[in-house]
């Protein structure tokens, strides 16, 4: 079983995909994949109501759009900087702690949707992250125990533009938050589906070019690390999402730089947890 949600932008309703491949309606049991639901137990009723034969789903149609898995969380918080080669290519030096910033949570968007390059953009760039949505509330939460506070994993991408990032103050946000920056999906695979979030391979393609091919093994902060050392600044709600970090393998750590242009395709996957793309338009 793994999480999906359909339909509309704004108005998705929640699914399962189930391991033979049907996509089923999970709307008549559940309103939402939102914090609600996950801090219910909301996770281990939908596996019972799949047990039990997902009674009076319908299948949902082929054509449906396909939403981010999730409703749009109370905070992205991610981590930059968490593989050495990619910071290499980013500069700046080398971590010692978890590099922390924020995503507007209105950058939210699905699996397939189209990316817009902002207005006055030149420097747009991707990077393919492991998700993490947590699954009860974190405070304080120790290492050996912050994997127990995780839902579950999907695939994320982190766009960025990099002139807003690097060039304009210093405030990564502004780089990180246009309309379209944070789609994820194309499910949410629970986290008990998931032994190790350290043993998986993430890649990334532009027009078919591989440009990133990395394994979470590789993270100089692992994922309990930094969910830990996250809910020691700040609460963690059910729902919300943490990006871990990116390979190298960025347009920007390019030489010559080769930043996204609208018309290209990018494609990005995670072993085990699905595949995703965006085609790049011009805002």
């Amino acid at each position: 079983m793994k999480l999906i949600r359909h339909g509309e932008m704004g108005r998705e309703e929640p699914g399962v995909l189930l391991p033979d491949g049907r996509r089923i309606d999970a709307s008549g049991e559940f309103a939402d994949y939102d914090e609600g639901f996950f801090a219910s137990g909301g996770m281990e009723s939908l596996a019972q109501w799949v047990e039990d034969g997902c009674q009076g789903g319908a299948e949902i149609s082929p054509l449906a759009r396909i939403g981010a898995p999730i409703d749009r969380p109370s905070k992205i918080i991610c981590v930059g900087k968490n593989y050495l080669e990619h910071a290499k290519e980013f500069g700046e030096g080398i971590p010692t702690e978890p590099v922390l910033f924020m995503k507007a949570t209105s950058a939210w968007c699905g699996p397939f949707d189209e990316v817009i390059r902002p207005r006055g953009a030149e420097k747009l760039d991707y990077e393919v992250e492991l998700a993490v949505v947590i699954g009860q509330t974190m405070s304080y939460v120790s290492e050996e125990d912050a994997l127990n506070y995780v839902a579950g994993y999907a695939v994320f991408c982190d766009y960025s533009e990099r002139a807003f990032q690097k060039e304009m103050g210093g405030q990564w946000v502004k780089g990180k938050s246009a309309d379209r920056f944070a789609p994820m999906g194309p499910a949410l695979v629970p986290a008990s589906q998931v032994p190790d979030p350290q043993s998986l391979r993430l890649w990334c393609k532009v027009n078919g070019e591989f440009r990133q091919n990395g394994y979470t093994g590789d993270m100089m902060f692992p994922v309990k690390m930094v969910l830990s050392y996250i809910s020691r600044f700040m609460t963690l709600l059910p729902g919300d999402v943490v990006a871990t970090g990116t390979p190298s393998g960025v347009a920007m750590g390019m030489n010559p730089p080769k930043y996204l242009q609208p018309g290209d395709y990018v494609e990005l996957g995670i072993e085990g947890l699905g595949e995703m793309s965006q085609r790049v338009v011009a805002g």
